[in-house]
């Protein structure tokens, strides 16, 4: 056998995810919340960056083009062709109210109480024991342990927090929550509090008459029991600052309208302005420590291509903004209902940048309008075919039909997903069983089963 070996050359493509690309991507995708932490925390990693609110040079005095020649990367920086947000007035922050803790709410009222000091005292503690759902998640028999103290003492703290704002707090879990409410709501009826106990689940997949039959009373009486039942909050802190709630809303522009024409106003104010340290440009110049010139070139290479970063993230959101607002006039004009069909692709094409970029550049973000703060993805829509129409039917508006459908009927007899379908043809609305199921559970809507009335 001849073995013969043979050196060749080929041309192969390979797409290569360096660090700067992966840290890119990642800004691009953050939220202005998001922002300001991970902008915090390179501060903190870089020596070279710092605000310009530490800064006591300008800006201008850096000579920056001069310092690039000492890096090894390249950066070319254009000017910013966006509006930024000096406006006071128009901060989408003037419509955001702080939130306040709740156990500071707890102790606030615990000690405007006209009680013993060893009682606030105790009540105090048992307030620090309230988890961030607003349940107890210690139970009694522990607490006296801890403290040194009878059961009876405990129970008695117990029934001034319980008779705390807001209604079902310090509960140790669903049911007793929703019995302080109930208690505090002044309801006696022993069948309510039974239901509470032994058939939430029941009640949930509505099978009233299940529950008439158990405690011998009318499905229409078990029915009234589960409409009080619904009323009461599962989650007494909704509403409060917990400590690990982290989804709040910072809008990352205004879309404002002034004589007749919309402006796209950046919200940066509440992101820091990045600058570098003036003081290691001269180690640069002057240092003859090859390791020292290295470990500041390399950081100020890292601080530049984060700056440049940011800098692209906010002009990428400002061009989609701003041609979104272009093809989505008569929405910003009249309403939902004038909402037209618009992909993601679609509008990458009009920009010609890729498809993952806007995806990334609107994930989880949020625009202030004269309409309130309304999430970007929701100005993308998809189109479905109109019968005898040569145009699309944007899914917000088939949506709105299967809505109104479903307020309008026999709450004895509510429409089937068949039926609604059928409805909607009649309309002239193209439409499938499957889909209508589909949007009715997006618009939280339960199923036919789940809506009747008895």
């Amino acid at each position: 056998m001849k073995m013969e070996f043979d050196l060749r050359m080929t041309q192969e493509q390979k797409l290569i995810m360096t660090q700067q690309m992966q840290m890119s991507v990642k800004i691009l995708q953050m939220t202005n919340m998001e922002m300001q932490s991970y902008i915090t925390k390179e501060i903190e990693e870089n020596p070279i960056l710092e605000t310009e609110k530490k800064s006591k040079e300008k800006k201008d005095d850096i000579d920056y083009k001069e310092l690039i020649k000492y890096l090894d990367d390249d950066f070319n920086y254009s000017n910013k062709n966006y509006y930024v947000n000096n406006e006071e007035e128009v901060s989408p922050f003037t419509f955001i109210s702080a939130k306040k803790s709740l156990k500071e709410y707890l102790i606030e009222q615990v000690i405007d109480l006209n009680l013993s000091e060893s009682l606030k005292y105790l009540c105090m503690y048992i307030v620090e024991d309230i988890d961030s759902r607003g349940y107890l998640y210690t139970n009694k028999n522990i607490l006296a342990e801890e403290l040194n103290v009878e059961i009876s003492t405990v129970e008695e703290a117990l029934k001034v927090i319980h008779s705390l704002d807001p209604p079902g707090i310090g509960g140790v879990n669903l049911i007793e929550c929703l019995k302080i409410q109930l208690n505090k709501k002044q309801i006696t009826d022993k069948e309510i509090y039974l239901i509470v106990e032994n058939y939430l689940q029941s009640m949930a997949d509505n099978k009233y008459a299940v529950i008439a039959k158990e405690l011998n009373i009318s499905i229409q009486e078990a029915q009234r029991y589960g409409d009080i039942i619904k009323t009461l909050e599962p989650k007494p802190s909704r509403g409060f600052y917990t400590g690990e709630e982290t989804n709040y809303i910072s809008p990352e522009a205004h879309i404002k309208k002034i004589n007749d024409e919309y402006f796209v106003i950046m919200n940066n104010d509440e992101i820091p302005k990045l600058n570098i340290n003036k003081t290691y440009k001269n180690i640069i110049y002057n240092d003859e420590d090859e390791k020292t010139v290295k470990y500041v070139k390399d950081k100020i290479n890292s601080a530049l291509f984060l700056i440049k970063s940011i800098n692209q993230r906010e002009s990428t959101i400002f061009r989609i903004l701003t041609k979104l607002v272009e093809v989505q006039r008569d929405y910003f004009d009249m309403g939902e209902k004038y909402l037209k069909p618009l992909t993601l692709k679609e509008l990458a094409e009009m920009l010609q940048i890729h498809e993952s970029t806007v995806s990334r550049a609107i994930r989880d973000k949020y625009v202030y309008t004269d309409k309130g703060t309304i999430k970007i993805k929701d100005l993308f829509i998809t189109g479905i075919a109109q019968n005898n129409y040569d145009d699309n039917v944007s899914t917000l508006i088939i949506k709105k039909e299967i809505k109104n459908i479903v307020e309008s009927e026999d709450s004895k007899k509510p429409y089937s997903d068949q039926k609604i379908c059928d409805l909607l043809k009649e309309k002239n609305f193209n439409i499938s069983r499957r889909t209508v199921a589909k949007y009715r559970e997006e618009l939280e809507i339960k199923s036919s089963s789940k809506r009747k009335r008895y």
